[in-house]
């Protein structure tokens, strides 16, 4: 199954007096990269989080924002934190005094800042059985908004490689119609070729027909694409069978894209044949689509 690189998902639970909330977002990133940003007495975490979310995400930038907020019926036990009271209004005094600056904190300013009011349960966290159920705890969460994103991730990623699919099939109809066309472009360019000489001859030359056999050769030297179009087919058949993989294939697609780009380009450049030449220029829009496609595709 394919995953697309954007979702988002969400968990919410209780634990000690406390409502947790984790929320995740993701969006387009050539690697794995995972922000978290959580409340700072829960950072001894973050290693065992990142881990836990690269079990599930393969590619793409991960932000993931952890947030604690004390029940009412908790609020009921807050202890005031005197240390941190007095940090913040000697921070008022230092602000006042060398920066001349004028202002002062009201009791609802004080009580909104951080460490301001400890519940009994806060003053447990520093406990080392406590910690650990913390981090039971969190690991639920994360897991269960986890998998809230993959969820989103498979839908989107459905639709992406659907419509891979289908420009994949596309790419196949014209890759069918030049292996059809190709072997009869020398045999136009001989009949269009010997037509031409002949209007102009007046009987001032002598056609050669060596050298006309040779030119037609080499014509046919430099015009001959079944090498590029045994490769492009190649390169289709490997993005089909890509597209069903159970595994993270946005790397082997943007290579596949970029060799089959390259091939649609040096038949354009051997191809001096409109027909070829427009479809070539089919292709090449159809693999520009798939390329915007794939830059979504874990």
């Amino acid at each position: 199954m394919s995953f697309s690189m954007t979702g988002y998902g969400q968990s919410s639970l209780q634990y000690a007096g406390y409502k947790v909330e984790i929320e995740i977002k993701s969006v387009n990133h050539r690697y794995c990269e995972v922000v978290l940003r959580l409340p700072r007495e829960w950072t001894c975490f973050e290693d065992v989080l990142r881990r836990t979310v690269q079990q599930y995400v393969k590619r793409g930038r991960i932000d993931i924002y952890i947030n604690k907020e004390a029940e009412l019926e908790n609020a009921a036990f807050a202890t005031l934190n005197h240390s941190a009271v007095k940090a913040y209004l000697q921070a008022v005094d230092v602000l006042n005094v060398e920066y001349g600056l004028e202002g002062t904190l009201t009791v609802k300013d004080i009580l909104s800042l951080p460490d301001v009011l400890l519940s009994s349960d806060h003053l447990s966290v520093v406990d080392e059985v406590d910690m650990e159920k913390w981090g039971e705890v969190l690991q639920e969460g994360l897991q269960k908004a986890l998998e809230s994103l993959m969820m989103m991730r498979s839908k989107e990623g459905l639709h992406l490689v659907q419509d891979v699919e289908q420009r994949l099939q596309r790419l196949q109809v014209i890759h069918d119609e030049m292996v059809t066309f190709a072997p009869h472009v020398v045999e136009e360019h001989r009949v269009k070729l010997r037509q031409r000489l002949s209007e102009l001859q007046d009987n001032s030359f002598t056609l050669d027909e060596s050298k006309f056999g040779m030119e037609i050769a080499l014509y046919a030297d430099r015009s001959n694409i079944d090498e590029e179009l045994i490769r492009l087919d190649s390169h289709l058949v490997q993005c089909k069978e890509l597209l069903l993989a159970d595994e993270a294939i946005g790397r082997k697609l943007d290579f596949l894209i970029q060799e089959m780009n390259r091939e649609v380009n040096t038949i354009g450049s051997k191809a001096n044949h409109l027909s070829l030449v427009t479809r070539v220029v089919e292709m090449k829009a159809e693999i520009e689509k798939i390329r915007e496609q794939a830059a979504n595709i874990e």
